[in-house]
């Protein structure tokens, strides 16, 4: 039974899907989560009242707001690791650093990277409602995003299509790297 656990654990792993406001993290997360049977969370519900008011009311945070927040976040890929259960959570996760405080140099986190034009993400921040982050932070989303690069391992996808085939297309080049059983060629 330990040994079970232990495989468990070590297979399990948690994405990070990361984008600009308005990239379709969360409709593409939670997409993901339900076609892997994955436990899904919105990088969102780890927010204070206090930040969601001042994105809200159009200012960004800066790092001193975000430490807390992506430490809990860090604090929740951690614990699906160590329960052996894989997750997807989402996260704008602009910066390196900001993402290397939420892989904590695991290669068991992955990185998705939702990669659309300003033109394309303007254009679904005026048509969404009902969302506390203001349109009026774009620039500085643009502004502040470090694209991944390839020593992260990030699976990049552009958002050009429907959420349903932007998560087909994260899942299947999941299934493309995943390791063949024993005894496979």
């Amino acid at each position: 039974m330990q040994n079970e656990a232990g495989a468990a654990a070590r297979a399990a792993q948690v994405l990070v899907v990361m984008g600009v406001s308005g990239s379709g993290k969360s409709t593409v997360g939670a997409l993901i989560a339900e076609r892997l049977g994955w436990i899904f969370v919105d990088g969102d519900s780890f927010h204070t009242p206090e930040h969601v008011a001042k994105m809200h009311a159009g200012h960004a945070l800066d790092d001193e707001d975000r430490a807390p927040w992506l430490a809990r976040i860090a604090v929740w890929i951690q614990h699906r690791l160590e329960a052996g259960e894989s997750g997807v959570v989402v996260c704008s996760a602009l910066r390196r650093a900001y993402r290397d405080a939420l892989t904590r140099g695991s290669r068991r986190v992955r990185i998705v990277y939702l990669d659309g034009d300003r033109a394309l993400v303007s254009k679904r921040l005026a048509e969404r409602h009902g969302h506390f982050m203001s349109p009026r932070l774009l620039d500085s989303q643009f502004a502040t995003l470090e694209i991944p690069g390839p020593d992260e391992q990030p699976i990049i996808v552009g958002i050009d299509a429907a959420p349903e085939t932007v998560a087909d297309r994260v899942v299947a080049q999941l299934a493309a790297e995943a390791p063949l059983p024993a005894g496979r060629t």
